[in-house]
């Protein structure tokens, strides 16, 4: 068992603390985003009231503040990361954007024929912006298919490697099915074809030790979001060596070094991917949460997630006409189901006049829906801060769930 008081710690999140329905609120949907505990909101705050100012741009003391406050909190994620250099960290909306902006930069040097690879378990935004790509570059997508558990077929990945793979890009957790792959295995695999890659840490930043060194992959991506952190921003983890090569997407403020009418120079990375002004107090709110999660621990976080995944698995088990859709030997701690008769949007629906949310629909993950030949699941995925008496509460609303369609 873990020794860190989670009751004191829940105190650290306003929001575990309201009622839904006149009900206590369950939030089991922490892969859609999480809550924000108190120092994240004080960062806000702090900014807001004290600290507002551009950056890069002023002489006055407030920009020369918020500058160093914003250029502190890339190397904090540098160090979070593992990163050489504070230049391999480029401030972004999201995970979304961080990766459309490798495939729109990195994919001007593709050519037609060339191949990418990326997996059968991939959400939207690892698969859509790798077919724009392809669309306008004539490149061929290639997608690594998975088994009956949620699990890469690790055979499948190797035959689909070949000389005209130019980068693989793949989820290091799923958001539907939770499984967890062998990303360093991928990498290596990636690595010895000659193949660029690309890690989708959206969904495990938050529950695992990330180093971008002993993965030795070439780009990552996060949103600060599913991390205890603000929405609006995200980070792209890139090789210093390529970012050096790869062309700007946006242009604008703060991302030259000089303009005229006849030619624009750029800046160096990463300022010359951070066109205009930033997400600054999201920055901040990012740093604050980065600070948060490592005072309590990767490794402790995990270790709770995972009681409280081995007693929800258990628990839902148990449930007749209920069948867990992810199966995976190691996975994160999302539970997706599925109920006999019983669509998940009327699941979700009813668990709501509960207090318990979660989250229900195809996760932006269709072909895996395909796969498993439903149209959707609902998904509850836990965070070190939940209980098992909110599992119990899911689980007992699940059960009412069934008399009503009984």
């Amino acid at each position: 068992m873990t020794t860190l008081d989670f009751n004191k710690i829940r105190d650290d999140f306003p929001n575990l603390a309201i009622t839904v329905h006149g009900k206590p609120l369950a939030y089991l949907d922490n892969a859609a985003t999480t809550f924000k505990p108190l120092a994240v909101l004080e960062a806000l705050d702090t900014h807001y009231r004290r600290g507002v100012s551009n950056i890069h741009r002023g002489v006055h003391w407030l920009s020369e503040q918020a500058t160093l406050a914003y250029e502190d909190v890339r190397t904090k994620v540098k160090l979070f990361l593992n990163a050489k250099d504070d230049a391999e960290i480029i401030f972004t909306h999201g995970t979304t954007e961080s990766i459309n902006l490798v495939a729109l930069s990195l994919g001007t040097f593709f050519k037609a024929g060339d191949e990418i690879l990326i997996t059968h378990m991939e959400h939207h935004a690892n698969i859509v912006p790798w077919q724009m790509l392809c669309e306008r570059q004539g490149c061929v997508l290639k997608v690594a298919s998975i088994n009956d558990a949620g699990e890469l077929d690790l055979d499948a990945f190797k035959n689909l490697l070949s000389d005209k793979t130019r980068i693989v890009a793949f989820t290091a957790v799923s958001n539907s099915l939770g499984t967890i792959n062998p990303i360093k295995d991928l990498i290596k695999l990636a690595r010895a074809n000659g193949a660029l890659t690309l890690v989708d840490a959206a969904q495990a930043v938050a529950h695992m030790p990330i180093d971008v060194q002993a993965l030795d992959c070439d780009f990552l991506a996060f949103s600060g979001h599913k991390i205890f952190g603000p929405t609006g921003i995200g980070v792209l983890y890139g090789r210093k060596l390529w970012l050096e090569k790869m062309p700007p997407v946006y242009g604008g403020g703060d991302m030259i070094a000089s303009v005229t009418f006849e030619k624009t120079t750029y800046n160096v990375a990463p300022h010359k991917f951070e066109a205009g002004t930033p997400p600054i107090a999201e920055v901040m709110g990012l740093g604050a949460a980065l600070s948060y999660v490592s005072k309590i621990g990767l490794a402790a976080m995990a270790a709770r997630e995972a009681e409280l995944l081995a007693y929800g698995t258990k628990t839902l088990s148990a449930i007749p006409g209920l069948k867990i859709i992810g199966t995976a030997t190691k996975k994160a701690a999302i539970l997706s189901f599925v109920l006999d008769g019983i669509h998940p949007h009327d699941v979700g629906s009813l668990l709501d006049l509960e207090g318990v949310a979660i989250r229900t629909g195809h996760h932006c993950t269709q072909p895996v829906m395909k796969r498993f030949g439903i149209p959707a699941t609902a998904r509850a995925s836990l965070a070190f801060y939940n209980t098992f008496a909110e599992i119990d509460q899911l689980a007992m609303a699940i059960h009412k769930v069934r008399e009503v369609f009984k």
